[in-house]
């Protein structure tokens, strides 16, 4: 008898990020102090003049109805500006299709370039969910390692290595979750060069952007090789910048055929993104960066505070990160060492020694990779990451 539940689907593993703020949320609801690292979600709100605008949508019906799959005529056409403005890169608003949050553009970018078999270069330590949007479009996710030494962005030489004639892809993210890297303009020409030289596509996430540090540029593939435009995909949204990660309005920017093609998917998959989540995109997009310039500077604050207060513990290594709002920590020196009569022998037993005896919510590195790493997001209020900082300083020093 065949299983009730397809293969593909069976196969997929769980949100490991999702699972860990999960499990602090219910400890929380038990009555437990638990701090969670966790979810990369903003702790502020969304502004409140995006707010006003979602309300005064709400009640013009015109927004109760259908509108086009590819997204409101006048969001896309924002979303074609605010490219120009915030990467240099001029696209017609022809190009753009708008999602059900960054992971639809994800999923949608995949399903549409990724034939069965074809491999695609998968940059690790990655985001949980590329791997398994490369397999659910029939692809086989290829791992391309770089540790900290390396600041965790890998190079041409790397890929070069990974790469066959089956390779069809390529993702690049920078800013980067879950490492907080961010390439320079000459590393991301260098390796679009170099994808250019294959032929193949590059799906690069860019929802980061506007969280870089240390007078750090956010580098766009295209700007950086504007030959490469014809192969390459960008995927955005709203989430990070704005603080709207429960509004679920992203954006896939790409190549007409490839735009066309992710559009009839998206016509037969869920139709059009919620008509007031996308008036509030078209007035945060079209609207003034101060509000995320405020979140900028306590973002840039938390993760000075977090690296200086990790970087204290003795076998923790923490490169600075100079993008997003996330530290991936460097903890293999801390496993096999006993730490509260426990002895881990890998980042999960690690984090759960963490989670059980300090009441802190970390995600570790088999998350995103290889083991022996941990990845704490700092999209929290200042007095709870000062708190959870404490607590796992407090805990980590008994490691003998």
């Amino acid at each position: 008898m065949s299983s009730r539940i397809s293969r593909r689907i069976a196969a997929i593993a769980p949100s490991a990020t999702l699972a860990v703020d999960s499990k602090a949320k219910a400890l929380k609801a038990e009555g437990r102090p638990v701090i969670g690292f966790g979810a990369g979600e903003p702790d502020f709100p969304t502004p409140d003049y995006i707010v006003e605008a979602a309300a005064k949508a709400v009640r013009d019906p015109k927004n109760h109805r259908y509108t086009a799959a590819a997204g409101l005529p006048e969001l896309k056409k924002a979303i074609a500006e605010k490219t120009k403005r915030d990467s240099g890169i001029d696209i017609d608003p022809a190009q753009v299709i708008v999602t059900n949050g960054g992971k639809q553009a994800v999923y949608e970018a995949f399903a549409t370039v990724i034939d069965e078999g074809d491999d695609v270069l998968l940059p690790a330590p990655y985001w949980t969910t590329y791997p398994e949007a490369i397999r659910l479009a029939g692809g086989n996710p290829i791992e391309v390692f770089a540790g900290s030494e390396l600041e965790y962005k890998v190079t041409p030489e790397m890929l070069e290595e990974a790469y066959t004639e089956k390779t069809k892809a390529l993702i690049f993210v920078s800013p980067s979750n879950p490492t907080g890297a961010v390439y320079t303009p000459e590393e991301t020409k260098a390796i679009g060069e170099w994808a250019l030289a294959k032929g193949i596509f590059v799906l690069t996430d860019e929802i980061y952007e506007h969280l870089t540090y240390d007078g750090v540029p956010f580098t766009s593939m295209v700007k950086a090789v504007p030959e490469l435009a014809e192969n390459t995909v960008i995927l955005n949204g709203v989430a990070k910048t704005y603080a709207m990660t429960g509004w679920r309005v992203g954006w896939l920017i790409g190549p007409t055929d490839v735009v066309k093609a992710a559009t009839n998917l998206q016509s037969h998959l869920s139709s059009n993104v919620n008509n007031v989540a996308q008036i509030a995109a078209l007035t945060a997009v079209s609207g003034s960066l101060d509000a995320v310039n405020k979140m900028h500077e306590a973002f840039n604050r938390r993760r000075k505070t977090i690296v200086e207060a990790l970087n204290a513990i003795e076998g923790v290594h923490c490169p600075t990160p100079k993008g997003a709002f996330y530290v991936y920590a460097d903890v293999r020196e801390l496993l096999g060492k006993e730490i509260a009569g426990k002895t881990p022998k890998t980042s999960a037993e690690l984090a759960e020694i963490i989670l059980t005896e300090a009441e802190v919510a970390v995600v570790p590195g088999e998350a995103f990779g290889p083991s022996g790493y941990l990845r704490l997001s700092y999209a929290l209020g200042d007095d709870d990451l000062a708190e959870g900082v404490g607590r796992i300083q407090k805990l980590l020093a008994t490691a003998k």
